[in-house]
């Protein structure tokens, strides 16, 4: 199937991937682990359904489509419609108590308890069902506009309503957008959102219209993430000063805060990659019940030749692999490198990854390697697969400032290669072990402090100058790719998954 493909399957896929901004249009990360779960389903027919924010932000899909992915959609929450409907004159009345309620789920700040079900699903349905409440009643209902004016006066007083208006209808554009979505597509046999957000309210949308089951996959825990975004943003409508989280922030913070709880508790099953992670989806109102952990793994036949070409001393050649965004913290790793070339004037440092996400950021780090001297030390490769840079590495560098469990540690694992990392998500117990058994094999390279440029320059050129500890440690991590973090059993327990919740019955 082409991914030009938009039909409905001539029946219902067993399982609907609901993807926000990444598979099949962007390389790496969460969209390398989706092609892998359908890739190792053969026997399960799947959806596609992509949500992205405009569609010049994507060029052509980076995957080739695989034969059991039987339908794609996709769906651009902030594009302009082709042709606006013109509002009547006529004075129009919107549904208040459902517009109330969802503006009550969205803009919710408490996660002691999960949300009633019965209201859930109420809204879900008014939103999505054919007939329902419709975004022109939002847009240009009487009603609605009164409700909007009050809110402001009683939340935000002090703020300009201008700021305030243009917020309120960003965020419920998006949330209309997805309704008109769930109303047009065909019911799946399950959903699985590959994390909340807007791909989380979309199966939530989904779950309550159909009845059938959904599971959603936390890769890095969306709102936490989407408020580092807000944090580095230069500016967000309603924040006067930068600096600070004005009243703009806030909205889009409870905003992200609303839309994860309704996954939540919408989900059948909630996933996370590893213990800390669970911790923070119950904390944020996720029913420990309903809750699993299920960590990323990897292929490790795909690096079998990179293992075999493995040097004997380490290269002095450091790489940070993975997308050109602020959460990445690239500039850490280019500051990190003006260190360790003055200790090893011989060291360079690839910076391997796509920069089409975040233009801006991306030639901020050129920028800064320039300003710091580091024009021949220093290299952007743009993508690259895993395969054809990791035999070239004498250590992997991350410098994320938030991660679940990531995909490209354990891809230096399988090709023997240490790593240094942050201490973020999984980061930790995978490069020292997760059990007590575990962390007695010791250090699969090292651990270091987030936005320390100096830590990890001293960590990294710690592995370079021992062969003999860089090799162990080396030997370390592909144990622990080999025992714990199969590609094949993570997979299996998915299947494993989708049966469990596939027996539900609404």
């Amino acid at each position: 199937m082409s991914w030009e493909v938009d039909h409905a399957p001539r029946a219902p896929a067993d399982v609907a991937l609901l993807v926000e901004g990444t598979y099949p249009f962007v390389r790496g990360g969460v969209a390398s682990w989706v092609h892998r779960l359908i890739e190792s389903l053969p026997d399960i027919a799947f959806s596609v359904v992509f949500l992205g924010a405009r569609r010049s932000d994507h060029g052509p899909p980076m995957f080739p489509a695989p034969p059991n992915v039987v339908q794609f959609e996709r769906q651009y929450l902030f594009e302009p419609p082709e042709r606006a409907p013109a509002p009547s004159s006529a004075r129009r009345r919107c549904p208040m108590a459902d517009l109330d309620r969802l503006h009550d789920l969205l803009q919710t700040t408490t996660a002691d308890a999960a949300l009633d079900p019965a209201v859930l699903g109420g809204v879900a349905r008014a939103l999505a069902e054919p007939g329902g409440i419709t975004h022109a009643q939002f847009l240009h209902g009487d009603d609605a506009w009164q409700r909007i004016d009050e809110a402001y006066r009683r939340d935000c007083p002090d703020g300009s309503f201008t700021d305030y208006f243009w917020t309120i209808r960003a965020t419920h554009t998006a949330v209309f957008a997805l309704a008109e979505l769930a109303r047009r597509l065909p019911p799946a046999r399950a959903y699985h959102a590959v994390s909340t957000g807007y791909a989380g309210l979309l199966g939530a949308l989904l779950r309550h219209r159909h009845g059938r089951p959904l599971v959603v996959t936390e890769h890095g825990i969306y709102t936490k993430e989407r408020t580092i975004d807000l944090a580095s943003a230069e500016h967000v409508p309603g924040d006067r000063d930068p600096g600070a989280p004005g009243f703009g922030r806030r909205l889009w913070m409870r905003f992200f805060r609303g839309l994860g709880r309704i996954a939540y508790s919408s989900a059948d099953r909630v996933i996370a990659l590893h213990g800390g992670s669970r911790r923070r989806q119950i904390q944020d109102g996720a029913d420990p019940a309903r809750t699993r952990v299920l960590p990323n793994g990897v292929d490790l036949g795909r690096f079998a030749g990179v293992r075999a070409a493995r040097p004997h001393a380490p290269p002095p050649v450091l790489g940070f692999l993975g997308r050109l965004v602020p959460i990445k913290d690239v500039k850490c790793f280019i500051r990190a490198m003006k260190a360790v070339v003055a200790g090893c004037p011989e060291a360079q440092g690839w910076v391997i990854g796509p920069s089409v996400e975040d233009e801006s950021y991306a030639r901020e780090c050129v920028q800064l390697a320039a300003a710091m001297g580091l024009e021949r030390q220093l290299t952007f490769t743009g993508y690259r697969a895993a395969e054809e840079v990791l035999p070239r590495l004498g250590l992997l560098v991350l410098t994320s400032i938030s991660e679940g469990l990531p995909l490209v540690v354990l891809e230096a694992f399988a090709s023997g290669l240490p790593v240094v990392t942050t201490d973020v998500g999984a980061c930790r117990e995978l490069v020292e072990g997760r059990t007590p058994d575990d962390r007695a094999q010791g250090a699969a390279g090292a651990v270091v402090p987030i936005a320390d440029p100096e830590a990890v320059a001293r960590a990294a050129l710690a592995l370079l100058r021992d062969p003999a500890r860089w090799r162990a440690a080396g030997d370390v991590g592909l144990r622990r790719a080999e025992t714990h973090y199969s590609e094949a059993r993570v997979f299996e327990l998915y299947r494993q998954t989708y049966q469990e919740v596939g027996t539900w019955q609404g």
